[in-house]
């Protein structure tokens, strides 16, 4: 067994993670970083690691980032965050600039691609291969491995930005920078904060904001088990955080399927198949010690 250590990044929109190991029993020194500037929030980052590597060899850095990316391994900009509402960081080659400054070999993907990597080794969906992660949070993902590998394509999957059908109910135009109304648009945690002026974890569960919110979740879930197929679905992200809401998504998910999949898993098994992350508050670093891992097993 390897006893390689790691380092790894969870790159989001607010804040940027760093921190040290090998799996989910051994997360060494950590360090909190907001996000900035590209020039700031990365050079902060490079010199946590360049500490860390006087104390210990890194074999790689894995990079759970935030999107859409550049993950054509072919592409001159490969690792490259394209058009994103985050100002300053569109066209920013996240993966190259820690790559040179560090001199160790970096993989990246994407974060929710990351957190499905973890989630399969190590997580709630260890006994499959075929499994859909989502964060619903400040914005929406989703990554879904196959095999137990990611897809990629064209770039990668962007699930946050489909068109659900609206709920009778919600006039709000949606926050999206790009389509207004689409999953994220409608369903992220400052969608939820700017329809109902007032952050989500203050609503009663009584709130027509969680049959609104259930009905959206919802919607992409019933989709995205018709394309993909998925053996688990699993979701995190802190619109996830009460109690109350997989319950009423799962039942809402089965009623927009109308039994037309036809597996003991939903029909039966449903507490089972749509689920919490298993890895709670470190899933993002390990997505990165994941995809540094990965760098290993190809080098094989």
């Amino acid at each position: 067994m390897s006893t390689n250590l790691y380092g790894a990044i969870e790159a989001g929109g607010t804040k940027f993670i760093c921190g040290v190991g090998s799996g989910p029993n051994d997360i060494g020194d950590k360090v909190r970083i907001p996000t900035t500037t590209p020039q700031e929030t990365l050079s902060a980052c490079i010199d946590f690691f360049k500490n860390e590597s006087k104390k210990k060899t890194l074999a790689g850095i894995g990079v759970s980032c935030f999107g859409p990316l550049d993950l054509n391994t072919n592409s001159p900009s490969y690792g490259s965050i394209t058009k994103t509402p985050k100002a300053g960081w569109s066209d920013i080659n996240v993966r190259k600039i820690i790559e040179t400054a560090l001199d160790i070999p970096v993989a990246i993907d994407t974060d929710v691609n990351g957190a499905a990597i973890a989630e399969h080794l190590w997580g709630a969906a260890q006994d499959v291969n075929n499994i859909l992660y989502i964060t619903i949070g400040t914005g929406i993902g989703g990554g879904m491995l196959v095999n137990g590998k990611p897809i990629h394509g064209l770039i990668h999957p962007e699930m946050g930005h489909f068109r659900p059908l609206r709920h009778p109910k919600d006039t709000f135009e949606g926050l999206c920078s790009f389509h207004k109304g689409c999953f994220e648009g409608l369903a992220s945690g400052p969608a939820v904060k700017a329809r109902w002026n007032g952050e989500p974890r203050n609503l009663p569960a009584d709130h027509i904001a969680w049959e609104i919110e259930s009905h959206y979740i919802a919607e992409a879930l019933a989709t995205f088990i018709c394309i993909l197929s998925p053996q688990r679905i699993i979701i995190g992200g802190g619109i996830m955080n009460r109690d109350f809401i997989f319950p009423m998504l799962r039942k809402k998910t089965l009623e927009k399927l109308n039994g037309y999949v036809v597996s003991n898993h939903l029909l039966k098994e449903i507490d089972s198949y749509i689920i919490p992350q298993g890895l709670e508050g470190d899933a993002g670093l390990l997505g990165g010690i994941a995809l540094a891992k990965s760098l290993d097993i190809a080098n094989q």
